[in-house]
């Protein structure tokens, strides 16, 4: 004998069949959100490589400084004093061109300190020459240095600060905005009246956060640079 379906039965079998197909697959939803989440780290990923670029074509400096160290001799001082703390600047970067580190060496006092921008940090001249002599050798080896000078002051007529822009280089020479360190040189009077440096600061230029920092605080900016 044939049964007769229950019209009860067929509708809650279509109710059921109905509410499986239209509900979301667990895996189709992690696909989704692994999608919208891919695509906002890409978007986030170029915007801030675009802000990099833009800070960093924007970054030059406005003050590079003169292109010779007698540029910064400063109205009052005495001349020959001036002239004798360039020339000890002018000795030094031979000695660097020329790979000479005990020449370099002989411009600093005996207790003489030396700050690099990594943060080393070397104290004496046979310390400071022992260094170089391995850079020459290694690092540094056939490079030389570009400068631009910035301020020169004499605290004392025994006691001179020299700040200047500066890089080392092979190839070409780079150019006056293309400076990365900023150099602070203090320099003592010795006693045959040439000069010595009693201590070496070197800063490296973060160009992009220096940018960064003028224009979320406008007033963090040096004069010369706004």
């Amino acid at each position: 004998m044939t049964s007769i379906p229950n019209p009860d039965d067929t509708a809650e079998s279509n109710t059921s069949t109905d509410d499986t197909a239209t509900e979301p697959r667990p895996r189709n939803r992690r696909h989704t959100l692994k999608r919208v989440l891919g695509v906002t780290a890409l978007v986030l990923a170029l915007g801030a490589t675009g802000g990099y670029f833009y800070l960093d074509a924007t970054s030059d400096v406005q003050r590079v400084g003169a292109e010779t160290c007698g540029e910064v001799i400063p109205d009052g001082a005495d001349r020959h004093d001036g002239r004798a703390v360039c020339a000890t600047l002018d000795t030094l970067a031979d000695a660097w061109e020329r790979g000479d580190a005990e020449a370099y060496g002989r411009q600093f006092t005996e207790d003489g300190t030396y700050t690099t921008y990594i943060g080393s940090h070397y104290e004496g001249r046979a310390d400071i020459t022992a260094s170089h002599r391995a850079l020459f050798k290694g690092f540094l080896k056939d490079s030389k240095l570009a400068s631009r000078y910035l301020d020169m002051r004499f605290l004392t007529k025994d006691v001179a600060v020299l700040t200047s822009r500066g890089a080392d280089y092979t190839g070409d020479k780079p150019g006056a905005d293309e400076l990365t360190k900023v150099t602070t040189f203090t320099l003592v009077r010795d006693t045959d009246d040439t000069w010595q440096i009693a201590a070496f600061h070197n800063t490296e230029r973060s160009n992009v956060m220096e940018r960064l920092s003028f224009l979320w605080a406008p007033d963090t900016a040096p004069k010369a640079e706004k």
